[in-house]
């Protein structure tokens, strides 16, 4: 031990966490990948279960397998994975995440002021957070009912909602429920991101804006020079996060709307298993972890310079 150098000594402690790494996550990955090399049906000469290779994939990605999969999402052309599973989730992950981060930051700013009450509005925040999925799922799923939830009317009597543009069925309809499964995941998880930036604001040194308050700074000129910049790491750790996260969206949806109707990649897992097509949803959960990772590596290599390697 003593013979070991730093960089060595380092490495000799991270083994066990290596080694369960390789146990919970790299093991199952690795299975995954193989089951998504065999067969799931009789069909042709293939057997349940008979290795073909990378055929799933092929048939997945051209389209081959969409009568496996919920209607289309998107119109026009293109494969039915593509269309649905896939520009659903690219669609939820990007409009989910960008408002929380927005939204979130706003409550971190707030939260970062000193003022009476600070404490129970902390806890009003956090309160949603603290909402079981299924529950969330519930909640919304009864507010948006046609003859149950008070925020939707009908074409004699329309709401608000149903002025800006949302219909009197939200939830039968795609895009509609879409937008609704949106809102309900700001509303959950902005509590989240607004308590990673807020830790990463309270972490600023405070001499910091004495000093600039002396130099004459304005509140902007020290938000633009001071806060922001030292925040920025907290924010995108706190993005890449949440974005893992969208991608694997499926409680809120199943629970809301139902994966029939608003199919993302983890309703085509959950969907194609519960049909005994095992060599298909494989092959989706390894796509999606493909995709994730791909989302992961443009956090890491795009953004490693502005985060000061935070990553």
């Amino acid at each position: 031990m003593e013979n070991l150098s730093e960089a060595q000594y380092a490495y000799l402690l991270l083994i066990p966490a290596l080694l369960l790494l390789l146990v919970i996550a790299i093991y199952p990955l690795a299975t995954t990948f193989l089951m998504s090399l065999s067969a799931d049906a009789l069909t042709g000469s293939a057997r349940l279960g008979e290795f073909v290779g990378f055929q799933n994939y092929v048939q997945l990605l051209t389209g081959q397998i969409d009568f496996k999969f919920p209607s289309p999402f998107l119109p026009g052309g293109g494969t039915g994975f593509i269309q649905s599973a896939l520009g659903v989730t690219l669609v939820f992950t990007a409009v989910s995440v960008l408002f929380e981060t927005i939204i979130g930051f706003g409550q971190a700013f707030v939260l970062d002021q000193d003022f009476r009450g600070r404490r129970w509005v902390r806890v009003a925040i956090i309160i949603p957070w603290a909402v079981p999925i299924v529950i969330q799922g519930m909640i919304f799923f009864l507010m948006f009912q046609p003859n149950i939830g008070f925020l939707i009317g009908t074409a004699e009597n329309p709401t608000l909602l149903n002025a800006l543009g949302i219909s009197t069925t939200p939830l039968r309809n795609t895009v509609d429920s879409l937008t609704l499964i949106i809102v309900a995941d700001v509303w959950k998880t902005t509590a989240f991101m607004a308590l990673l930036i807020l830790a990463g604001m309270q972490s600023i040194d405070r001499s910091l804006y004495d000093v600039a308050k002396v130099a004459g700074a304005s509140p902007w000129q020290q938000f633009k020079m001071i806060t922001f910049p030292l925040i920025l790491p907290t924010i995108l750790v706190a993005m890449l996060f949440r974005t893992i996260a969208a991608m694997r969206v499926y409680g809120i949806i199943e629970t809301m709307a139902g994966c029939s109707t608003v199919p993302s990649l983890s309703c085509l897992v959950v969907t194609t298993f519960n049909s005994r097509l095992y060599g298909t949803s494989a092959t989706v959960a390894f796509v999606t972890a493909a995709i994730i990772a791909v989302v992961v590596s443009v956090y890491i290599f795009k953004f490693a310079d502005a985060e000061g390697g935070a990553f």
